[in-house]
């Protein structure tokens, strides 16, 4: 058995993973590792890496032997993430009292407004950077007018969330012991800021997701008071982080399939299911791990109980066995039953808010600019192999489109 805290958060990318050359040919490595080793351990890293969707999926869904209660952090507080039923069902239906359906759907008048603005500030000079300007601030603007931070602590938020999903360039001990360093201070810093904004909240009450989290959560204490904060630094990564790479994806889908770009404008009734197609193929996590409590044999392996396993969701949503043409991206897929969000009990709690904002977004986005490109002679570029499918600069010119 591995070593849990070193290897679950910060998972160690396979030999040459993170070489420039193959990050542009993630999709060709993962089709090969499908056909070859769609389940294998490796010795190197001592853990069980899972590339296949049917896989991957009765992975997720059977937590009764792949369990999510590990400790990824060095913190021992339970958060909605770290534990499984029926302790996860106490934390889901608590949650589900107060991130509800129309609590989400209440924010897209405010999502429209910041996307507009954040457009308005590049649309005359016609280029932007991506992920500077548009990918980034977007979701971490929506999430903090949700949980109430005030306006001049936002970007707070973005350093912050960085150094939670930091990846590693290899598998060395200095590198591993760097990363675990800022993420532990990242987290200590979030969590004492958290602190402070509950015991303002306390005193003064708001009308934001805080107040009424505690409030609710008074009423049949299933959180204790660090447990609320650690919901809230979930909420933070999960709200912010999986909207910031699907829009990434997407500009990047407009722009290797440019016909889209006036079809979407024309039926915007397409845009949630092109939302989904970028879910598919530009997932926002790459991988998610469970460890194994319950010696499980799959496909003549035996996975053996104290094993960690890794569930590679960037390849199981290409898999040519449940998605025909797997590699095309279709805007208009359907069934689409991707794994982007993972799935059973600890399906993502943000999908709802990045959806929404992936659909508001695409939505303004091609009804204001037109010809959007690549920027001669840019390109994407990827931070170390995280576990998010993280963008760091993707640079793009458009043109206004005439009203």
């Amino acid at each position: 058995m591995m070593n849990q805290t070193r290897a679950a958060i910060h998972i160690a990318p396979f030999a040459g993973l993170n070489m420039v050359e193959n990050q542009k040919e993630l999709h060709r490595i993962f089709k090969k590792f499908r056909e070859d080793t769609p389940i294998r351990y490796d010795e190197t890293r001592n853990c069980w890496d899972v590339f296949q969707y049917e896989d991957g999926a009765n992975i997720l869904k059977n937590h009764k032997a792949f369990s999510s209660k590990f400790n990824r952090t060095g913190d021992s507080t339970e958060n909605i993430i770290t534990v499984d039923p029926p302790r996860h069902t106490e934390f889901r239906t608590m949650v589900n009292k107060v991130f509800t359906p129309k609590a989400v759907q209440n924010l897209a008048p405010k999502i429209r407004e910041i996307t507009n603005q954040l457009i308005d500030q590049v649309i005359k000079q016609g280029s932007m950077e991506v992920i500077r300007d548009l990918a980034s601030p977007l979701p971490c603007i929506v999430i903090a007018e949700l949980l109430g931070v005030p306006k001049e602590d936002r970007m707070k938020f973005k350093a912050f969330s960085d150094s939670l999903i930091v990846g590693v360039k290899d598998d060395t001990e200095e590198t591993y012991e760097k990363v675990a360093k800022e993420s532990k201070e990242a987290r200590q810093q979030l969590m004492n800021y958290f602190q402070n904004l509950l015991n303002s909240r306390k005193e003064n009450p708001q009308d934001d997701l805080i107040t009424l989290l505690w409030q609710t959560n008074l009423e049949k204490q299933v959180l204790n008071e660090q447990e609320v904060i650690g919901f809230l630094m979930t909420l933070l990564v999960a709200g912010h982080e999986t909207t910031t790479s699907l829009i990434s994806g997407g500009i990047r889908a407009l722009i290797d399939k440019p016909e889209l770009q006036d079809y979407l404008e024309q039926n915007p009734e397409s845009i949630p299911s092109f939302v989904e197609e970028t879910l598919r193929c530009y997932p926002p996590s790459t991988v998610v791990n469970r460890l194994c409590v319950q010696d499980t044999e799959i496909r003549g392996h035996l996975i053996k109980s104290g094993d960690l396993v890794n569930i590679w969701l960037i390849s199981a949503n290409r898999d040519e066995d449940k998605f025909e043409n797997a590699q095309e991206f279709q805007f208009d897929r359907k069934p689409n039953p991707h794994i982007a969000f993972a799935t059973g009990v600890h399906f993502c709690l943000g999908a709802p808010l990045a959806r929404l904002e992936g659909q508001i977004l695409f939505s303004t986005l091609t009804e204001r600019l037109t010809k959007i490109r690549e920027a001669h002679g840019g390109e994407v570029i990827y931070k170390p192999y995280p576990r998010m499918n993280a963008v760091d600069k993707y640079t793009i010119t458009f043109e206004e489109r005439s009203l």
